[in-house]
Formats: structure tokens, C-alpha cells, sequence
């Protein structure tokens, strides 16, 4: 069950500088310090009560190891809060949970940066694992079945988990990191349940250490400079209308949907929370969408592969997304901001800068991981400092289940086929969805 927040139109918490600045400026002017220039930002959560269920200790002799870390594993008892226990000099030790479904722009980020180390991948498909990293990079990495995760767990070199597995199991892996000590990053949904969804963050404030959800577009460097441009300098006046188009190449296979929650939860729901962003206000008044399934598996797993979405906010902005499966040469990545002294605009960026329109043979192509590779990386640069103690993370508790009920009510629209009113708080929220397909 998804239930409607206790009231509406509660403006955003004010994001922090890090994931509004240039990309220069996130590296030279926020390593050195602690920024905490958002004073709306919560210090404590309302406790939720979960079950305190043990950590895991299961002992199996069926390890999948490719290589073992240098260092022995460490046996037996919890780790307690962040104390720099889980880096190795300058370098902070990780562990990677699920391969399949995640970004090849997250794990090219992860081989890519300084500064930390794999030191294992909980995974029980190997192919998944060598298809998405080279042996050399895992010449210093354990990989485990997940039966195994407690020895990862147990280990006190590791200070992050990366959790990487469908919303369905990613939840029961954030807690169970959280309280064994570690820092989180989840790259897709901790939980499409606004219930369990809040346990995770309030886990993470009851143990000290950072969440970190994947909403990597508000990391794009241009998305970035468009968020400074309408919302510090006030650029365009009053905003009026906002557009989007969100095509992604390759299209997402039919079992990887099928896992993340489907169109709205794997894709929508970054586009409304970077039109969240922009317009400071937390959630619209009303949402109509209209979808459909174009591929006849699609339409089998009762999902839609194309859908638009309109939304109007209390301020009086009308957005609309319009997010597809059917991007057959290359990802069309837009968004166009409308307001009364102007308009601003983030186009489809390519090394040319030759567009086109209507060309049989594509004159670049690019995929979703090289369209967001950057944000990909900023957004772990972001977790690692999470980890380093230098800031919170940006993307707050309330937010997200803001931007989870929102998509929540978009797929309710289209199911129904009728405009959601979210100013109702009697809205019917057994229609929301709340189970993976």
C-alpha cells in the first residue's frame, strides 16, 4: 500500500549545493568542507517500527569466488557506526549487491574512480558479473552467491554497499547493510512500498549512515546549470510550462521492467523528480496520463512501453513527460522550461552537434549510460563523500516518497483512466499500485 502523505503541497526541501552546482564547482569547492547551507534539512526521522531482525549467518561452502581480496575477511561480530574502519588508507572499501540490473554507467563510474576499492560482488549469476566488468578490475574482488552476504556484511573493511537489485529485494539489503554498519547507495528503488520505503530512511537515521537513492538526472552537469538558471537567478520569470521526452536506447529488456516496477517506476520517475526540482513544489494537483503497449509482451505483462503524462502544480505550471520504450537509433533525452521572460532548453547532446531529423541511417548514437555517464559519476562521488562524512545526502526522505506517490498516481491514472485529484486526501490509494508485476 502507497498511502497519500498526511498533507499536500509541502514545498521541497531545498537541495543540497552539491547536486545544484557545476560539475567544477562540486569538486574544488565542496571537497575540502562540510556544506550545510540547507537549513530545512531534517536532522532526525520519526522512528518507524521495523522488525529488528538479526543480521544473517549463514555459512556456505558453495562460494562463487573469482579472486580473494588481499586482506583476510573478517570473522564474526557487527560493525558499529562509520570510524573510517572500512577504508584501507585513502581508499574506501565497497561492496556491489546485484549486477543485472544495474547501470553500465554506474559500474563504468565505479572501475573508473579514485579513491575506493571492490572488494566484493554479492551476485549469483557470473555472466552477469563478467559482462559488466573486466577480469583486471577484478583481479582485488570476492564474489559471493547472495546466500553468502553475511561474510560481506561481517567485514569491517567495507564501509559503502552499492545495491543494485530489483525493488522487491533491495529493501530487505539496504536495512540489513544499514545495520551492519555500512553506507548505502541504492541505484534503483529501495521499495515501491511508501511504507517499507520509509523504514529504509529511517533505519539509515537510526544507525548513523547515509541513503542514498539513485535519482542520478539531478547530477547531469546540464541539468544542474538549468536548475541554477531557473531557480537561483530566476532566469525565466515564473515558470509556465515544462516538457520532457525521455526516450531511452537500447530499450529496457521486457524481464528487467518487469523486476524494477515497469515504465513508470524504472523511468517517469526520475523525470518527476528533476520537474520536482525545478519547481520547488513538492507534488502537482492533478495527474492524467495516457499509455500505451506498443510491443505485444508488453502488453502481456499489462505495462505500457509509451506513455504522457500531464500533470498541473499549484503554482499554476503544466508539465508534461512523455517517456517510450521505442527509441530505435539513439536516446532522446529533452526537457524545455517555459516562463515569462523566456525559455530555456537541454537538447540531445553528441560530439557533432549536427542534428537530425528523419535520416535512415542514425549520425551518432548514443546509448542512456553515455547520455548520463557524467551524472553517473557525480552521483558516486557524491555517495562516496556520504561515506567520508563531508555532506548528507542531497536527495532527503521526504522527497522521495513524494516523487514514488507521484508515480504512483500517474500509474493509477492510466490504469483508470481518469485524472488522479491529489489535493483529495480521501483518494482511493488501494488503486496505487504496490506490488512488483
Amino acid at each position: 500500500m502507497v498511502p497519500s502523505p498526511p498533507s499536500y503541497h509541502k514545498s521541497l526541501i531545498p537541495v543540497h549545493p552539491s547536486a545544484i552546482s557545476s560539475t567544477t564547482s562540486v569538486v574544488s569547492a565542496r571537497e575540502d568542507q562540510t556544506p550545510s547551507t540547507s537549513t530545512s534539512h531534517p536532522s532526525a526521522f520519526a522512528a518507524l517500527h521495523v522488525r529488528n531482525a538479526p543480521v544473517p549467518s549463514k555459512q556456505s561452502t558453495q562460494r562463487l569466488v573469482i579472486s580473494e581480496a588481499s586482506n583476510s575477511v573478517a570473522s564474526g561480530g557487527s560493525v558499529g557506526r562509520y570510524s573510517n574502519s572500512g577504508t584501507s588508507g585513502s581508499n574506501i572499501g565497497l561492496a556491489l549487491f546485484g549486477v543485472g540490473l544495474g547501470s553500465k554507467a554506474l559500474f563504468q563510474s565505479l572501475m573508473e574512480e579514485n579513491g575506493c576499492c571492490l572488494l566484493y560482488i554479492v551476485e549469483d549469476q557470473l555472466p552477469d558479473v563478467e559482462r559488466a566488468f573486466n577480469t583486471e578490475f577484478l583481479a582485488n574482488t570476492r564474489v559471493l552467491r547472495q546466500q553468502d552476504a553475511d561474510i560481506v556484511l561481517n567485514d569491517q573493511r567495507v564501509s559503502g554497499a552499492i545495491v543494485c537489485s530489483p525493488p522487491e529485494a533491495a529493501s530487505e539489503i539496504v536495512i540489513d547493510a544499514l545495520r551492519a554498519g555500512k553506507g548505502v547507495f541504492c541505484e534503483k528503488l529501495p521499495s515501491l512500498d511508501r511504507q517499507t520505503a520509509e523504514a529504509c530512511f529511517d533505519e539509515a537515521d537510526r544507525c548513523g549512515r547515509p541513503l542514498v537513492c539513485g535519482f542520478y538526472k539531478r547530477f547531469d552537469p546540464a541539468l544542474q546549470f538549468l536548475y541554477k538558471k531557473v531557480h537561483d537567478s530566476q532566469a525565466l520569470g515564473r515558470i509556465h510550462r515544462i516538457s520532457t521526452v525521455s526516450s531511452i536506447y537500447p530499450a529496457a529488456s521486457l524481464s528487467f521492467l518487469k523486476k524494477s516496477g515497469g515504465i513508470f517506476y524504472n523511468a517517469a520517475v526520475h523525470d518527476i523528480d528533476i520537474i520536482s526540482l525545478l519547481l520547488g513544489e513538492s507534488a502537482p494537483d492533478t495527474i492524467f496520463s495516457l499509455g500505451h503497449a506498443f510491443c505485444a509482451d508488453m502488453a502481456y505483462l499489462k505495462d505500457a512501453d509509451t506513455v504522457a503524462v500531464s500533470m498541473k502544480f499549484p503554482s499554476g505550471a503544466i508539465v508534461t513527460l512523455d517517456v517510450s520504450q521505442h527509441c530505435t537509433k539513439s536516446c532522446d533525452q529533452r526537457l524545455e522550461v517555459h516562463g515569462s521572460q523566456g525559455t530555456l532548453r537541454v537538447d540531445n547532446q553528441n560530439p557533432l552537434g549536427i542534428t537530425e531529423h528523419g535520416t535512415s541511417v542514425s549520425i551518432y548514437s548514443q546509448t542512456q549510460a553515455d547520455r548520463y555517464k557524467e551524472a553517473y559519476r557525480e552521483l558516486f562521488r557524491h555517495f562516496l563523500r556520504t561515506l567520508k562524512g563531508k555532506e548528507p545526502p542531497v536527495i532527503t526522505k521526504e522527497q522521495f516518497l513524494w516523487t514514488i506517490q507521484v508515480a504512483a498516481a500517474a500509474e493509477q491514472s492510466w490504469r483508470n483512466g481518469s485524472a488522479v485529484d491529489l489535493r483529495n486526501e480521501a483518494i482511493d490509494v488501494s488503486l496505487i499500485k504496490t506490488e512488483i508485476m
